[in-house]
């Protein structure tokens, strides 16, 4: 990778993973998201490498591909396997998914105006360019919110996790309806296409998941993973939405109660599938920590710094930035939220910008459109959050908060309280 030697890339690699549990480590003592210090570590390694006269090379770029096509999947997989479909948690669910929902789409018109009327004159081009800038960036929040009481923890994992995967659907039905310049005829095809993919999702994962249970090789997980990156990769050349195939799988698998009911019950083992479940689980969140360390390393160590110092590129950034959380407050009162800190503010962007951000088709690639607009957005919002968090975990209003209905919430509060101060 950087040396003829494949010792030392070896260390190289071991040595990254190793620092990126120590930044996690600080992560959670501090609230700074260990992504920023990520990024930070590839800029350190870019300036380091430039200083041993070691030149990077287009492999990199692909390596980042790859490793952003894995994350995606990783990422969409381990949130829907988060998402525990409840009669007591309807409530919760539809209102996270609503304001999910409406702060993607006005975040998203807000900046196609502001980068149509800045730097990109053809507005379906500024469009595909604000949707990755319009998603939150759930690997960043689901390990920074664990701090948060249950309620507002929860609501943030839920609202992020829509927000993943409504935009990359959006970002993708952009690509895919390009050619067609009828409003209907791309509300049909998108229509059919979710259609189409659901059915197909359903399929596949009851299909999988009688299949899994019957194989005793422990090997099964991996062969899964592979299967469901196979699924997604077909799925892309047959221009189907295949990230639904793994949400639909991931929420199938952690919700087999429900899906397999009636007859089809007698065809599952409920104690094998929660093992299955608990180990996927666990697969998944230690290969979306692998995958999402070195792809911020290798983002930073790609990243042309020049443009940081452009002064439009910071003024446009912070108006981009000013604008998410605008929407974004707009969004809770719509709803009546009330007490809505530190949430106004969690809504960093990461790994699902970037990997979209370079994942635009060379026809809609603007050089007007600098990559310095990207990382002041993810490091503005870390920012942010990192400032709200602080500031909310001193505060005292943070106790007056412990106001439950049911004594279970207050026992996972209480043991949440209890783990957190032995750590």
């Amino acid at each position: 990778m950087f040396s003829d030697n494949p010792y030392n890339d070896v260390i190289a690699v071991c040595l990254v993973i190793l620092v990126s549990y120590f930044f996690g480590i600080i992560a959670r003592r501090t609230n700074i998201p260990s992504v920023l210090l990520l990024i930070l570590l590839g800029i350190g390694l870019q300036f380091g490498l430039a200083a041993a006269d070691i030149t990077l090379g287009r492999n990199m770029f692909n390596m980042l591909q790859v490793l952003g096509i894995v994350g995606l999947i990783m990422i969409v997989l381990e949130a829907s396997l988060d998402l525990t479909l409840t009669r007591e948690k309807r409530p919760l669910i539809i209102k996270s998914f609503l304001i999910a929902l409406l702060g993607l789409l006005g975040t998203t018109f807000l900046l196609t105006w502001i980068i149509h009327l800045f730097i990109v004159d053809d507005f379906f081009t500024a469009l595909v360019y604000a949707v990755p800038l319009s998603i939150m960036s759930s690997s960043i929040i689901l390990p920074s919110v664990v701090v948060l009481p249950e309620a507002k923890k929860e609501f943030m994992i839920y609202e992020s996790t829509f927000s993943d995967i409504l935009g990359i659907m959006l970002f993708y039905f952009l690509l895919d309806q390009a050619g067609n310049e009828s409003t209907a005829a791309i509300v049909k095809n998108v229509t059919l296409n979710i259609l189409l993919t659901v059915a197909l999702s359903l399929i596949v994962s009851y299909l999988l998941i009688l299949l899994v249970q019957q194989i005793r090789d422990k090997a099964k997980l991996f062969l899964l993973i592979s299967m469901l990156i196979l699924l997604y990769a077909v799925g892309k050349l047959f221009h189907l939405s295949s990230l639904i195939v793994i949400l639909v799988f991931g929420l199938v698998l952690n919700n087999h109660e429900r899906f397999f009911r009636g007859p089809l019950k007698r065809w599952i083992n409920h104690d094998v599938l929660v093992g299955i479940t608990e180990e996927f689980h666990t697969v998944t969140l230690e290969t979306a920590f692998v995958v999402r360390t070195f792809f911020f390393v290798v983002f930073g160590m790609t990243l042309e710094l020049d443009s940081l110092l452009d002064l439009n590129t910071a003024l446009l950034s912070l108006a981009i930035v000013a604008s998410i959380y605008g929407v974004r407050f707009v969004c809770f009162k719509i709803f009546g939220m009330k007490d809505i800190l530190p949430e106004l503010f969690i809504a960093p962007r990461g790994l699902i910008t970037v990997l979209l951000f370079f994942g635009i088709p060379v026809m809609y690639q603007q050089p007007a459109f600098s990559s310095g607009i990207l990382l002041y957005s993810i490091l503005l919002t870390g920012i942010a959050m990192t400032v709200a968090m602080v500031l909310k975990g001193r505060s005292p209003d943070s106790v007056v908060e412990m106001n439950y209905r049911d004594f279970e919430a207050l026992d996972r509060e209480v043991e949440r309280l209890k783990s957190q101060r032995e750590s």
